[in-house]
């Protein structure tokens, strides 16, 4: 109904009676002019006593339970059309704080099911929190940990049957969990549950994780594979990993599955020692593994054979590697592209190109 349509005349206690249950669906809707039902939820609010009509959630608004279709349409849209009179009266500048705070975030993105054609857009402006650590971020509408994953439908590949891929996909999703996301390697912990998971009798891998997370070095980065903080000079900031990216198969040599991952990790983090600075490490792996015949090849049943793994990381330190993501705060340096260039840390439209390697710092065009 319209906001300044002439209506009937209500008397007051059914009026005001209608606004208190309104919220709760109760009652029939009574036609009323506009300017009177701001005149009565002025007074409602003055009251000190009655329940808040709207309670606004932490992230995302809850949308209202869908009414019985089996009521009729007058009464619908009586309903609705009262409530925006009660929405227009409590909050007339017509903007409510859904988030629980000033800024309203974008709605969740949808998984990642394909390589994207274009970079995710700008976010409104606003500085890394404490208490908001993606603020700011694309990965403000990111999934969480391996939610932001996207792992494909299964079907018969190689030497599997549909079933085999689908394990073996959420078992390579597992790698990456206990790569990126485990909460103990992330403190620098040794990542024995990933390692468990890798063939065994891999030797090149096996020397290159142990030399890499004893002695590591431009050879020898375990970054590469683990994502590490040196708890003596950073710590993580809540208890999210914001993610995006995918997982795609073929078939690979001998039959054997071949997966390929795609995945960008973002870890807020701020300086051991205490302060409220928050800055964020973004780090992007294309991981590929081999699930192979063990009948053909020398493995395990259950492990995977990695065949190849790159990195592309902005702040995660400049120098020599030390094993550990070592962000940069007090508004120092980035580490991006190594040949001192600019990149977006957040576009995933092209492959990723060889890992880091030197010592050079580029250019940033966000965090």
């Amino acid at each position: 109904m319209s906001g300044d349509r002439d209506g009937s005349a209500v008397p007051d206690e059914v009026w005001e009676e209608f606004l208190r249950t309104s919220a709760d669906g109760a009652g029939d809707a009574p036609e009323e002019p506009s300017a009177r039902a701001r005149e009565t939820a002025a007074r409602l609010r003055a009251e000190p006593a009655g329940p808040a009509p709207w309670r606004a959630p932490t992230s995302t608004p809850v949308r209202p339970r869908s009414r019985s279709r089996s009521r009729k349409g007058w009464y619908v849209a009586g309903f609705a059309a009262a409530l925006a009179l009660l929405f227009v009266a409590v909050d007339p500048g017509g903007v409510v704080g859904w988030s629980g705070g000033g800024d309203r975030a974008g709605a969740p993105l949808a998984q990642e099911t394909e390589r994207p054609t274009e970079a995710p857009p700008a976010e409104a402006a606003g500085r890394a929190t404490l208490d908001d650590p993606f603020r700011g971020s694309p990965a403000a509408r990111w999934a969480s940990g391996t939610a932001g994953i996207t792992v494909p439908d299964a079907r018969a590949t190689g030497r599997m049957t549909e079933a085999e891929v689908a394990r073996a996909l959420t078992r390579t999703r597992d790698f990456l969990a206990a790569a990126g996301l485990d909460p103990a390697v992330l403190r620098g912990a040794r990542p024995e549950r990933a390692l468990a998971l890798v063939n065994p009798h891999q030797e090149d891998v096996r020397t290159f994780v142990s030399t890499a997370l004893s002695t590591p070095g431009e050879d020898h980065d375990p970054l590469l594979l683990f994502s590490r903080f040196d708890p003596a000079q950073a710590r993580l900031v809540g208890d999210e990993v914001r993610t995006r990216g995918r997982l795609s198969y073929r078939e690979g040599r001998l039959g054997a599955l071949e997966v390929t991952a795609d995945v960008t990790y973002v870890y807020p983090a701020a300086p051991a020692g205490g302060g409220d600075e928050v800055v964020r490490v973004i780090v992007r792996r294309e991981t590929v593994v081999s699930w192979d015949d063990p009948a053909k090849v020398t493995t395990e049943e259950g492990t995977l054979t990695l065949l190849s793994y790159r990195l592309h990381m902005t702040n995660g330190g400049c120098g020599a590697p030390t094993g550990y993501f070592r962000p940069e705060f007090g508004g120092g340096a980035v580490d991006t592209d190594p040949d001192g260039g600019t990149v977006d840390p957040y576009a995933r439209t092209e492959p990723l190109g060889e890992g880091r390697g030197g010592t050079g710092c580029g250019t940033a065009t966000r965090s």
